[in-house]
């Protein structure tokens, strides 16, 4: 999968904090009661529905414990997956297998949580131009894998942190003094810096939304909180000029109403931030 932050080494350096976060000086759990020779397989067992991801960072996690570790897959990242099904098999070393097992487990369980939960709120606004976004309200070091789950799930990443695109929210206006003035000084400081940023600004009235038009130079205008009769009316005073997107407390109640009103895109935090891990354990065979 072709995205920005999924280079080897941001993979890599995330796998290691990981590992290191979990195994400290030694897994003596294993260290102790496994022969240093024995070989074992186990098999990962999928305890509920909804579409898997992390398959691709758990052939990565067990391939950087020990690269000779042979993996078999029945499931690739994207595919469906119901309560009893064999997600692959992996057979090698027994300490191998078991210093890994967690941190693969930690995040196919959320990855597959997220995507699950990211293919359902598209299918509540399929047959709409709306696109699905998340956020950045992610886990502190997780983000990674978290925003890797959004696309598994057929969703679109936004920014992924805040130095890849320019989003001025409301506490960047209140505090630069203005719609106007948070525009223009950050176009000015993006020249000044030679940085090719997108601009995008959040409007909280339609009155706000009047001043971005007068002063331009954004790419994106964020309608937030804003009621589908409201959107509707921005989008029309937008008449094309910058791409929009919807967001602020959408639900699954709310979304379609919200991807009928023919906005860009709805972003929606509870992606990454209210999902719940689905269920799923590596046991021996």
């Amino acid at each position: 999968m072709q995205l920005p932050y999924l280079t080897t080494k941001n993979i890599n350096a995330f796998i290691k904090a990981a590992l290191a976060e979990d195994i400290g000086d030694g897994d003596h759990s294993s260290l102790g009661s496994i022969p240093e020779n024995a070989k074992s397989k186990a098999h990962l067992i999928i305890k509920g529905d909804g579409i898997i991801a992390g398959i691709e960072l758990a052939e990565k996690i067990f391939n950087y414990v020990d690269k000779d570790l042979i993996l078999d897959f029945n499931k690739q990242d994207g595919d469906p997956i119901e309560n009893g099904e064999i997600g692959f098999s992996v057979e090698g070393s027994s300490r191998s297998i078991l210093s890994s097992e967690r941190l693969v487990l930690n995040c196919l369980q959320r990855m597959s949580a997220i995507a699950t939960y990211t293919h359902h709120m598209n299918l509540l606004i399929k047959g709409s131009k709306a696109r699905l976004l998340d956020t950045r309200k992610t886990t502190p070091l997780f983000r990674l894998a978290e925003k890797w789950a959004v696309v598994i799930g057929g969703g679109v990443n936004h920014r992924f942190g805040l130095y890849d695109m320019v989003m001025l929210k409301d506490n960047h206006i209140d505090f630069a003094g203005g719609v106007k003035n948070a525009i223009n000084q950050t176009v000015e400081y993006l020249n000044k810096n030679n940085l090719k940023l997108n601009i995008e600004v959040e409007v909280r009235s339609l009155r706000e939304l009047e001043e971005v038009l007068e002063v331009g130079q954004v790419h994106r205008v964020m309608l937030d909180n804003m009621l589908p009769s409201d959107i509707k009316q921005a989008i029309k005073m937008i008449g094309g000029r910058f791409e929009t997107e919807a967001s602020g407390g959408i639900t699954e109640k709310t979304i379609s109403e919200i991807a009928e009103t023919g906005v860009d895109y709805i972003s929606v935090g509870a992606l990454t931030h209210s999902y719940k891990s689905l269920d799923m354990s590596l046991k021996a065979i």
